[in-house]
Order: structure tokens, then sequence, then C-alpha cells
């Protein structure tokens, strides 16, 4: 079942040139896409549009069957959930308790259910030693469980992870990566990523690569990572695992042993 559909979108700023341009694709329930692409690509622009900060100059965006325009984006928003690259910039409460509570407290949620959801959320996040913690008291990785937490507070069927780990240390990416499967796996949200970072980007489902506003490579991590010129096409650089196998199967001695070279993809594809 197609969750998001997109069709001929186009937005520029001050009608200079479009930061969007044409842009079409579907995204199935469920799925976690990964959207791709250097700084200017129009991946932030594009998360923006999708929970309607911003107004398409043309095209559609149509989520749950719901065509975005003024009438409809308050149900998408009820729909759609982001946790942006600064979580800062979404902290309402004074505490990590109040944060998260008040996403529930919007949807009149009774004390009770409310305590007992908040216990839920933060023991999801690992964050329940922190619930009475302001958020200036914690990490940028904290930060982000803590945002994660206030989303799934929201219910909402997708998540959009706008640059989510951009400011995390190895440890921090590799927490929030594994909450992203999770919430995909187990709790059947349908997950964007949006990220310049292929390493991370190769757990997704399937990938969306944007250039000057362009997609320009669409498919699994596979069929993008076969793609000889991407590197070169987008300035982002390939996960070192994948540089190895490209190596290796290009060997005519080590790609004889083909369970070597499929141990090597599979392994780049986990790390």
């Amino acid at each position: 079942m197609t969750k998001i559909k997109v069709e001929n979108l186009k937005f520029s700023y001050n009608n200079k040139d479009e930061a969007i341009q044409n842009l079409s694709f579907d995204i199935e329930e469920g799925a976690w896409v990964c959207i791709v692409g250097h700084n200017g690509s129009g991946k932030s622009t594009l998360a923006k549009l999708l929970i309607g900060l911003l107004k398409a100059d043309a095209g559609s965006i149509i989520i749950d069957g719901l065509e975005m325009n003024e009438k409809t984006v308050q149900d998408i928003r009820k729909k759609v959930g982001i946790v942006f690259q600064n979580p800062d910039n979404q902290f309402v409460g004074v505490t990590v308790k109040h944060d998260i509570a008040f996403g529930l407290e919007n949807q009149c949620v009774p004390q009770p259910k409310m305590v007992e959801l908040i216990d839920e959320y933060v023991n999801i996040v690992g964050m329940k030693e922190y619930l009475n913690k302001e958020p200036h008291q914690l990490s940028g990785g904290q930060k982000q469980r803590v945002a994660i937490a206030g989303a799934l507070a929201m219910n909402q069927d997708i998540m959009i992870f706008d640059e989510a780990t951009s400011m995390l240390d190895p440890e921090g990416v590799r927490d929030i990566t594994e909450f992203i499967v999770r919430l995909n796996k187990e709790y059947k949200k349908t997950i964007i990523t949006i990220t310049h970072d292929l390493e991370f980007a190769k757990r997704a489902d399937h990938m969306i690569v944007l250039k000057k506003g362009k997609v320009i490579l669409s498919g699994t991590p596979d069929e993008v990572f076969s793609h000889k010129d991407i590197s070169e096409d987008t300035d982002l650089n390939i996960p070192f695992g994948m540089r190895v196998f490209d190596q290796v199967k290009n060997d005519e001695l080590l790609k004889k042993d083909e369970a070597l070279v499929k141990a090597l993809w599979a392994y780049s594809l986990t790390k």
C-alpha cells in the first residue's frame, strides 16, 4: 500500500533557482526509505514540504490518501512526525517528562494512562533515569532520544529523521540507528531518514539519491551502490566495507571464492 505519493513537486526560495525540481516518488507503508544527497541537494527542503512547513510551488504530496493543502495540512501533521538535526529546536517542556507529556496532553490522554505511556516511551529510548532532567543538561545523543520519545507520544504512523545522526559520535549514531530499526520493525512505523551519510543509509530498505533538487538514483542500497559513478555524481563517500567489496569482486583470484565475496558484501551492509 502506498503511504506517501509525491508527484511533479517543485519548490524555490524567493523565486530563485528551484530547490526541488519536478520530484516524483512513492513510499510504501512500513518501508524505511533513506533520502541522501550532499548539502544543497534539497533533502531538508523536501522534509519541510512533507510536513507542511513549506508550501510547494507546483505538484502534489499525498499522504494516506490526503492531498496536502491548507485544509488538510493539520490532519496530515497528525500522521507525520519529525526529528530534526538539532533537537533543541523542538523541545517544548522544561524537563524530559514534560516534553514527552506535551503530545499526550494534546491528545487529551487521561493522567493515569499518560504516566504509563511516558514510562513506556522513556524505556524504549533508554532515558528513564533522566525524566526530571532539563533538556540543556543532556548530551546530543540523549536529546535525540528524547525527541524520538516525544514523536512516539504523538502516535504518528510516519516518522522523518532529518540529519538526526549528524551531530552524534559513533556510539550515538549506532544507538539512534537501532532505535530506527526498532521503530520500523517492531512498531511498524513508516520511516524516512534524510542524510548525507551513506554508511548510515545502507541500512534502509530503499534509497532516493538527490542532486540539486532532482532524483538521480533510486533503488535498494545494493542497486544504488552498484552505480560506479555515485561518489563522483553526489560528492558522497561510499562506505569503506563496500569499497573493499568492490575491490575484492574485481580481483581475478579472490572473486573465484564466491562465498568470501558474498560474506564481505553481507558484512558491509550490517556495519
